[in-house]
């Protein structure tokens, strides 16, 4: 290195301190800031390299984030798990006859059940359930018409005063089928037009083809199963005219029989967990797609 002479030293110096001082008094400049030491790796998650203020904080607050669609706020739908799984202790009293409209028919009966006794009321009550909250969830009021909450019924004419007094969007009873071996597929039954007695459903027709066509195919598309090979002509649609959870119906509503649950395969689905899951999502789906046209 080069030998600095002493004195070339000190003015070196003195001009040094000189600019500076001018510095201060005609700009202003700051005194430089001293960057405190980083702290230890491990402290406080940063490593020496990487100050705590250069971490950038996420945009987007964790009470921001996206929820589940709100699409059917506001709307009513009635959920029907057909059949009671106390009826079969109550045959007295759901073997009365009640008013159906066109003419007198029992409250309701005992439902079917799978050769293993999985019974037709334990399907309906869960797949009511798992349809209930995928409704929910998109912000829908869902009125169950039973709950196994009481020892049998409603019986059919209550059945369909629930879902005329909720004033329903849209109801649905959930069932299924006890046909002979080799039956297979689902089915939505349709309202016929039935204008005889206390029975109208000439308001009801159109809305409840309309509800049912969308739930039948978002069920094939849901579950992958194909419509009825008995019933429906292929079309997954059946019209029925004595019923009378539908003829006394003042709102849209359908009856889905998804599957047989006398026949080996489809009982396969109709008792698997998964399975249920999508069937209900079909129905919600179809359900869904009809409020929202």
């Amino acid at each position: 290195m080069p030998y600095d002479h002493p004195n070339t030293a000190r003015r070196a110096l003195a001009l040094a301190l000189a600019a500076l001082g001018c510095c201060a008094v005609l700009a202003g400049c700051a005194a430089p800031q001293v960057s405190p030491p980083a702290g230890k790796p491990g402290e406080s998650g940063q490593s020496p390299e990487t100050p705590r203020e250069s971490v950038t904080p996420s945009r987007t607050p964790l009470s921001s984030a996206p929820g589940p669609s709100r699409s059917l706020a506001g709307r009513t739908i009635v959920v029907d798990p057909g059949h009671n799984p106390g009826n079969f202790r109550h045959s007295a009293e759901i073997n009365q006859k009640v008013n159906i409209g066109t003419n007198r028919k029992e409250c309701d009966t005992t439902g079917t059940s799978t050769n293993a006794g999985y019974t037709e009321a334990s399907f309906t009550l869960d797949v009511s359930h798992r349809l209930r909250d995928l409704l929910t969830a998109q912000g829908a009021t869902v009125v169950l018409t039973q709950d196994a909450d009481r020892p049998w019924g409603p019986c059919i004419d209550e059945r369909a005063r629930i879902g005329n007094e909720a004033r329903a969007d849209a109801a649905v009873s959930v069932h299924a089928d006890g046909s002979a071996v080799g039956h297979r597929g689902f089915h939505v039954i349709l309202p016929a037009r039935v204008r005889e007695g206390s029975a109208d459903t000439t308001r009801i027709v159109g809305p409840s083809r309309e509800l049912g066509e969308r739930i039948a195919d978002g069920f094939a598309r849901a579950t992958r199963t194909a419509p009825s090979n008995y019933l429906g002509s292929g079309t997954g649609l059946d019209v029925r005219g004595d019923l009378g959870g539908l003829n006394l119906s003042t709102v849209p509503k359908v009856f889905v029989e998804c599957g047989n649950m006398r026949d080996p395969k489809d009982a396969q689905l109709l008792t698997s967990a998964s399975w249920r899951q999508k069937a209900a999502q079909g129905i919600a789906d179809g359900i869904a797609t009809y409020l929202r046209g």
